[in-house]
């Protein structure tokens, strides 16, 4: 199974994800490594990126999959649109929405911003919760409520769904 980690960033993708793919004993990669550096320094200056700068990018994470067939992979996917075309690019992509209120996330991504040199900061939240759309019922995968479950929390229940 082909497993997106979706969500705003600092909702916990990449840790959730990387730690769901070690207790599967498949391969994790984290999108934030595909984008091109015209996208890195866009959103380092805190813009959002338009759907034609992502487009190219999500090109890559679809590839990634489609060259994986048992993997997990931490990716935005903040738009059906976006999610559509991962789907269309690798069969069997499973999504696992962390959701939690703009609150707690950027209390997180100020703490990551002050700690780390990661390139999402706070004023990238306000952008990426206006371009969100969560799952919808046609669409295989779950949330979760991540303002009220810890990372490992999260993988169990991610690891039960799909196991």
């Amino acid at each position: 199974m082909r497993i997106v980690v979706m969500g705003v960033t600092g909702c916990g993708k990449s840790t959730v994800g990387a730690r769901l793919a070690e207790s599967l004993a498949v391969t994790f990669g984290d999108a934030d490594d595909l984008h091109p550096e015209a996208n890195v320094a866009k959103m380092s200056r805190g813009e959002p990126l338009a759907d034609d700068d992502r487009w190219p990018w999500l090109d890559e994470v679809g590839a990634w999959l489609a060259a994986r067939p048992d993997s997990v992979i931490a990716c935005s996917a903040l738009k059906r649109a976006y999610r559509d075309r991962l789907r269309a690019a690798a069969e069997g992509v499973f999504f696992i929405h962390l959701s939690a209120p703009f609150t707690a996330i950027s209390a997180r991504v100020e703490e990551r911003t002050r700690a780390t040199d990661h390139f999402a900061g706070v004023d990238l939240l306000v952008s990426q919760y206006a371009a969100l759309e969560p799952l919808q019922g046609d669409e295989d995968g779950l949330t979760i409520d991540i303002a009220h479950a810890a990372p490992a929390q999260a993988v169990e229940y991610a690891r039960q769904v799909v196991a």
